[in-house]
């Protein structure tokens, strides 16, 4: 089992509200490896997953997920993975995602629910070194 960091606290001024009429959503955050994924993919101990819940239209989604990962960045630096799980076969709600900077990775069976993961990684990442006949360090 490995070593589950507590949450960051996150900085979020104004970012959660919305000027829509009639839309209530709840935010969630929690880290992968200690909460509903933990067995679902090989999750790092700083991964963590934004679950929002409410009936939240995809303009409304795409500009409070980018607002939930500056805000992680921002709190928690060594975050490599921010995951949003969308229904499996939700074409809008991924694409929704897509626009806020995630992107597809896996979809997986939770017993209940088969959910799409979607994550959104800084650079420092996904920067890999196309030079494949060089070895790093020599």
């Amino acid at each position: 089992m490995i070593a589950v960091p507590s949450l960051p606290e996150l900085d979020i001024p104004g970012a959660l509200k919305t000027t829509a009429p009639g839309i209530d959503v709840g935010v969630r955050v929690e880290r992968c490896a200690s909460g509903r994924l933990r067995d679902t993919y090989p999750a790092g101990a700083r991964d963590l997953e934004v679950r929002i819940d409410g009936g939240c239209p995809h303009d409304t989604l795409t500009e409070l997920l980018r607002a939930l990962v500056d805000a992680i960045r921002a709190a928690d630096p060594h975050c490599r993975r921010v995951v949003y799980a969308a229904a499996e076969g939700d074409r809008d709600t991924v694409a929704a995602a897509a626009v806020a900077g995630f992107r597809h990775v896996v979809d997986v069976d939770l017993g209940e629910q088969q959910l799409s993961l979607l994550v959104a990684e800084p650079g420092w990442v996904t920067a890999t070194d196309m030079d494949l006949d060089h070895v790093p360090g020599t």
